[in-house]
């Protein structure tokens, strides 16, 4: 037997097709959290930030995206205030899913 099909003998078999993915998505619905309500002062204070807010601007922000709340630095790219929302590095985020922001200096 030449060594190629020596190897194809031990190369990984998945027994039950699927099962890694059929995990990982209940992994995922296990760890993933309900979507908070902002409270009135931290809606304030999300819109008096959000007012003061430029393309080119730093910002930190926290955000809901897909069952998790997802934190990171970015600078601003684009904002659509009849939209309702603004892409910090290349990812869109909606006004309606930012749980807190902070303009950086």
């Amino acid at each position: 037997m030449n060594r190629q099909d020596r190897a194809k003998q031990f190369a990984p078999f998945d027994a039950l097709k699927g099962l890694k993915e059929a995990l990982r998505e209940k992994e995922l619905l296990h760890f993933s959290q309900s979507k908070k309500e902002v409270c009135e002062d931290l809606a304030c204070e999300i819109q008096n930030t959000l007012v003061r807010i430029n393309k080119g601007d730093t910002v930190k922000l926290k955000h809901y995206k897909d069952g998790f709340y997802v934190e990171f630095n970015g600078v601003v790219e684009k904002r659509c205030d009849v939209c309702r929302y603004f892409i910090v590095s290349s990812e869109k985020i909606f006004y309606d899913d930012l749980y807190e922001i902070k303009l950086i200096k």
